[in-house]
């Protein structure tokens, strides 16, 4: 250890390559990134001359890849940077440090000046760590899978009655920040409302219910009414206000039928989305389009629809994404789709194959392409499981976007980590094994027997 001090440039820190092991897999992974590039795709977002110095962009790309890999809050991965090497010399530290890299919300600051490009670099910088480790081949984009899925909201499970009652607190808290004296607040009147209606629904006193849901929306009316009166000029005019007023009237107006209905206040612009899971028969959030390759499972594209369109009408954007990531590759050749894509509506120059139930009059090579299209159905599996593409916690649209890229780029480097990690645990069993044997030789033990040479 005096040895390893003596040295380092540094006495007071410690060197991490000589604290680490360089042969490990998650340093490995490091250095098969090209940091360089992303930097010099991201510097745009940042001035030289304002503020205080900015973070570099391997330690805000390395915070945001290592969340997604170990599938982490922002806080849990700020705090877990502090304890593992690993992770520091993932971003690019050279001395182990002892102090929180950054702020948690930092993190959410940085996310927001991402824009589509940003997002594309994110994702083919795994791809070229994909090739540069040999954990895709260039012909492995030539057969790709595509399709699509829902990423759930962090929202709770939609109410007219809930709904109503978020609608009151928003608009109570409005009118205290601007010094309005209400009438009544419906605070505790809510509460008795809400526990009444949930008592009868789970009663199945439907009818009684409904009346104690109408009660909740006239209060609900009463206090807008109120605060529309009351408010002055800075109030209407402000730009929150007039949103939170425009989510009250669509509250109030929206029917079982209609279209377009509100679910959350805070996220307005969640759709409610039904895949025919038996399991789960409605999902509030937006959908999300994946490629991947059909060989090793490695997800070239990642893109979020807002809307509810139709899955055939997502293919070209899909496709779109996955040819500007591997255009260094070469062309996309066939993509292998299920029934849920007939009509589709790509223009490009690779054959779509829309793999229905029959098999026939297929050659035996046909047969194991259209097979393995139902990789992609396990790829989602775990990017929803491992990589925190099951709830999205990020706001808004952009989050929704952030999200699934981010997703798609931690899946893809628990790929290349799993890749480089079987040749490193089969090298040092090889190790451990050939000293177990020159140890028995030495000592005069006959390696495959119990008994001692004479």
């Amino acid at each position: 250890m005096l040895k390893n001090r003596i040295n380092e440039p540094n006495l007071f820190q410690m060197y991490l390559p000589n604290i680490l092991n360089l042969s490990h897999p998650l340093c490995k992974l490091a250095d098969s990134i090209d940091w360089d590039d992303l930097h010099e795709s991201f510097k745009v977002l940042y001035c030289e001359d304002f503020g205080r110095p900015a973070k570099s962009v391997r330690l805000m790309v390395g915070l945001h890849y290592l969340k997604h890999l170990k599938d982490v809050s922002d806080e849990e991965m700020v705090s877990g940077w502090v304890e593992n090497p690993y992770w520091q010399y993932f971003c690019g530290e050279e001395y182990f440090q002892t102090n929180f890299p950054i702020h948690p919300t930092s993190m959410t600051k940085w996310r927001n000046r991402l824009q589509d490009e940003h997002l594309e670099k994110l994702l083919g910088a795994t791809v070229k760590s994909g090739l540069r480790t040999k954990t895709i081949k260039p012909s492995s984009i030539n057969k790709v899978n595509v399709d699509t899925t829902v990423q759930e909201k962090n929202i709770a499970y939609p109410t007219d009655i809930n709904l109503y009652y978020r609608l009151i607190q928003h608009l109570v808290r409005m009118a205290k920040s601007h010094n309005i004296a209400l009438k009544q607040t419906y605070a505790r009147v809510g509460k008795k409302l809400l526990r009444k209606h949930s008592g009868y629904a789970h009663a199945k006193q439907m009818k009684r219910a409904r009346k104690v849901r109408n009660k909740m929306k006239t209060n609900l009316g009463r206090l807008y009414r109120e605060i529309l009166r009351k408010g002055k000029v800075d109030l209407i005019e402000n730009e929150d206000f007039m949103h939170l007023c425009a989510l009250v009237r669509r509250a109030q107006a929206q029917t079982k039928t209609s279209k377009h209905k509100l679910y959350s206040v805070h996220e307005p612009h969640v759709e409610c989305i039904s895949k025919g899971k038996a399991h789960k028969r409605y999902e509030f959030g937006c959908k999300v389009g994946f490629a991947s390759t059909s060989k090793e499972g490695f997800i070239i594209s990642a893109a979020a629809f807002h809307g509810n369109p139709y899955d055939g009408h997502t293919l070209q954007k899909t496709l779109s994404i996955a040819e500007s990531i591997t255009g260094f590759i070469g062309k996309l050749k066939n993509v292998y789709v299920d029934l849920g894509y007939r009509k589709h509506d790509y223009t490009g120059d690779a054959k779509v194959n829309i793999v229905g139930r029959s098999r026939k009059n297929l050659t035996r090579a046909q047969r194991k392409w259209y097979n393995r299209r139902s990789v992609v159905e396990a790829d989602i599996g775990h990017l929803k499981n491992d990589h925190r593409l099951k709830r999205n916690y990020l706001k808004g649209k952009a989050g929704d976007k952030l999200n699934v890229v981010f997703s798609a780029c931690g899946y893809n480097l628990r790929t290349i980590y799993r890749r480089i990690a079987s040749v490193f645990f089969a090298l040092l069993y090889f190790a451990v094994k050939t000293a177990k044997m020159v140890r028995n030789y030495v000592s005069g033990i006959k390696y495959q027997g119990n008994y001692v040479l004479g």
